[in-house]
């Protein structure tokens, strides 16, 4: 049974790494600041080769006027593809850029749990802060 499963497991992954799955959703993800907190909710992620590019709002409590939106792209190599579809951890980076056309630096690691879902880790730089989320993605073709 357990042969069973690996092979469906598997295949499910390889056929995620063939250009099968190309949008990634990633739900709301929030993370603790001084006095306040950070939400960030994103998009749809879609794929563009090795790129994942969705819009994203980060809101800030208390301090509503340090919220901002703008647009995030994520790199994600297709060696790397492939071992996320084996069920190995990958490590990935990207920038976004605010409404204010300001940059940000991305990077971050997503942890398979099956073909199509796992856990993802992004840090986002913001000036000299960096900000890191927690939370779930899911591919979807």
């Amino acid at each position: 049974m357990l042969r069973f499963v690996l092979a469906l497991f598997l295949s499910g992954a390889a056929l995620a790494a063939e250009n099968g799955l190309s949008r990634v959703h990633v739900p709301p993800m929030k993370t603790a600041i001084y006095i306040g907190s950070v939400t960030l909710g994103t998009g749809e992620f879609r794929r563009e080769g090795e790129r994942f590019t969705a819009t994203y709002e980060a809101k800030v409590f208390p301090w509503f006027f340090w919220s901002e939106t703008g647009r995030i792209t994520i790199t994600v190599a297709a060696a790397d593809w492939e071992r996320l579809a084996r069920g190995e951890t990958i490590e990935f980076t990207g920038d976004a850029l605010n409404h204010r056309n300001k940059p940000r630096k991305v990077a971050g690691r997503a942890l398979p749990g099956d073909a199509l879902s796992g856990r993802i880790k992004v840090r986002i730089h913001v000036d000299d802060v960096e900000l890191i989320f927690n939370g779930p993605y899911r591919l979807a073709p």
